[in-house]
């Protein structure tokens, strides 16, 4: 069996067993007795809000529109708060990454070939209901046998009144002009108010000592000539003098040097690859990498923005469909779906039924599928909160070798395939000449969505040639740390974690690795648009109130040196004049 060729599929059904609210008069019997003084202002379209006690419906008089952004913010938060787990388990992305590098190593340590033509998909389908109720049985079981958070009912009630506070939309409007497209919990995200954000005065930065000025940028340069040519003595000599002059604790460009030096050392031992592993396999806890991600979301626009013109598109199109299927390429945790969970929970009429399937590469170990599963528990347990009807199903694979039927499509359903961000750590025809990228993307085709959201990171350092890949490497990343360092203390602890666990990962693996072990291999937005094309997509135009709503969120709520652009069909995010990150849609009919 092929070591990457994991697939398990298993499948949440939620069906709501409480009251859910209808419109139209031929629904009337649908709601309990006891709230039928309620019905003439339901028919009304009268504001309806979900209590943050116990999610039933009650009357508002001032209808408020809350602010997207911070809403998987708030999911995580919850997350944190209520599972120990979270504090021993390895955060998933970067244990499937680490699984992917090694891979290949695994096959030379065995004395085998690597597959570049991966063998069909195994699946393990449970379609049995009897089955999904007893694997329900056990879930419940092992989490009842954990060792609770408090002790007392007194305890775990004011929790509870915790996590509403924090993860409920507390104005929720039943109107049938903004069934999906409104925004979602929280508040506006003012960076004077949030105290995440870098403080405006001279306090935030110590006093240092006069230091000698050199010019790292060029130091790091003429280093990497040095490491490709093999002139160890050079190389190692610059490398002394970067380490001198950079820290992770220092200022943008002083931190990012310290970890493109790791990357270059590295690559000059030729300890690269088995670097890259070792570090991607340190035991860093989800919890704590969750952190950083809280930091990094507070300090940027381009997750909550990337979620919220995804959400919204998906919320327009499937206005009216009684079933939606979301195909995520990249779940991870599922940091993006609560927001329309809470919006779908709202439609007039009541909520469709929602489907996820939610796709990861496998995890290391004997459970490849078990964290994706978690967040199908997770989401699972927030559609019966919103009385959403809801079922999930998992893969956990090598995303080029999942076929059409893993899927199981119902024509009745509206159908959308997500990947924000992901193909670019699915490998292309630089390193297997049948590229699995373009693989993948003839999966997506045939899948023949309703709407394909793509999200791409907008990089340049996937050039086969070394030092190419390297300039580029330090121009992007350069721009992410100078982010960080306009809008976060350089002190915080969580800003600190994230760089050294997530950005320095990703440099050490561009920088030291090369071939299969080479996992971050990200496209320019031209290169994607030309790879999507001949894929058989067309992009559909862009909805500019949309584009506009975003740019005014990034405009009010972040640094003014984000930026929100539009350019062929694109949403272009970026900091200081260098994109980033771009987002669009696609449907299938464009030229093959």
């Amino acid at each position: 069996m092929d070591a990457g060729s994991i697939i398990q599929g298993y499948r949440y059904s939620s069906v709501p067993t409480n009251k859910m609210i209808k419109f139209g008069p031929n629904l009337i019997n649908s709601v309990p007795f006891s709230d039928q003084a309620n019905i003439n202002q339901i028919f009304n379209n009268e504001l309806i809000e979900l209590d943050e006690d116990d999610s039933s419906p009650s009357q508002s008089s001032e209808p408020e529109e809350k602010d997207f952004s911070d809403a998987h913010l708030k999911y995580i938060t919850q997350m944190l708060m209520e599972e120990e787990d979270l504090q021993h388990t390895p955060y998933m992305f970067l244990d499937c990454l680490a699984l992917q590098a090694a891979e290949k190593s695994l096959y030379d340590l065995i004395g085998e070939n690597y597959p570049t033509n991966p063998p069909d998909s195994r699946v393990r389908k449970n379609d049995n209901r009897g089955d999904e109720d007893d694997h329900d049985e056990v879930l419940q079981s092992n989490r009842n046998n954990k060792q609770p958070a408090t002790s007392s009912d007194d305890h775990e009630e004011l929790n509870q009144e915790m996590y509403d506070k924090l993860l409920l939309c507390p104005h929720v409007e039943f109107n049938s002009i903004l069934p999906l497209d409104s925004c979602c919990p929280g508040s506006k995200q003012n960076p004077k108010e949030n105290p995440r954000s870098k403080k405006q005065t001279d306090s935030r930065r110590r006093r240092q000592p006069p230091q000698e000025l050199v010019d790292l940028q060029s130091l790091l340069n003429l280093c990497a000539q040095h490491v490709a040519g093999n002139d160890n003595l050079a190389a190692n000599d610059l490398l002394h003098r970067i380490r001198q002059h950079s820290s992770p604790y220092g200022d943008s460009f002083k931190r990012v040097s310290h970890y493109l030096a790791n990357g270059l050392q590295a690559r000059l031992t030729g300890t690269g690859n088995s670097s890259y592993t070792i570090l991607a396999n340190t035991r860093i806890s989800a919890a704590q990498i969750l952190r950083g991600y809280q930091a990094s979301s507070t300090a940027s626009p381009f997750k909550q923005m990337s979620n919220f013109f995804a959400n919204r598109s998906i919320g327009k199109l499937a206005m009216n469909a009684d079933r939606i299927h979301i195909i995520d390429f990249g779940i991870l945790y599922g940091f993006q779906w609560p927001c329309l969970i809470q919006r779908l929970a709202c439609r007039p009429g009541g909520p469709p039924m929602l489907r996820i399937t939610g796709i990861e590469f496998p995890q290391p170990g004997l459970k490849p599928t078990q964290r994706v599963e978690e967040t199908g528990r997770r989401l699972k347990n927030y559609c019966e909160r919103f009385r959403v009807p809801f079922e999930y199903s998992t893969i956990a694979s090598k995303w080029e070798v999942i076929k059409l039927y893993d899927l199981k499509l119902n024509s009745e359903e509206f159908l959308v395939v997500n990947c924000l961000y992901r193909l670019r750590n699915v490998p292309d025809e630089t390193v297997i000449q049948s590229s699995p990228r373009d693989r993948v993307l003839k999966l997506i085709k045939q899948i023949n969505p309703d709407l394909f959201i793509h999200g791409v990171v907008n990089g340049s350092y996937n050039a086969p040639f070394f030092l190419t890949r390297f300039k580029e490497a330090v121009y992007y990343f350069s721009s992410v740390f100078d982010m960080f360092d306009a809008t976060l203390e350089r002190e915080d602890e969580d800003r600190l974690l994230f760089e050294q666990e997530v950005y320095g990962r990703e440099i050490m693996n561009v920088v030291a690795c090369e071939g299969m072990e080479r996992v971050d291999r990200p496209e320019t937005i031209k290169q994607w648009q030309g790879r999507n094309q001949r894929a058989g997509f067309r992009q559909m135009e862009l909805n500019k109130e949309l584009v506009r709503e975003v740019r005014k969120k990034v405009k009010m709520n972040y640094n003014k040196d984000f930026s929100v652009d539009e350019d062929g069909g694109w949403i272009l995010q970026g900091w200081k004049g260098r994109v980033l990150y771009a987002i669009s849609c696609w449907k299938v009919g464009g030229d093959i």
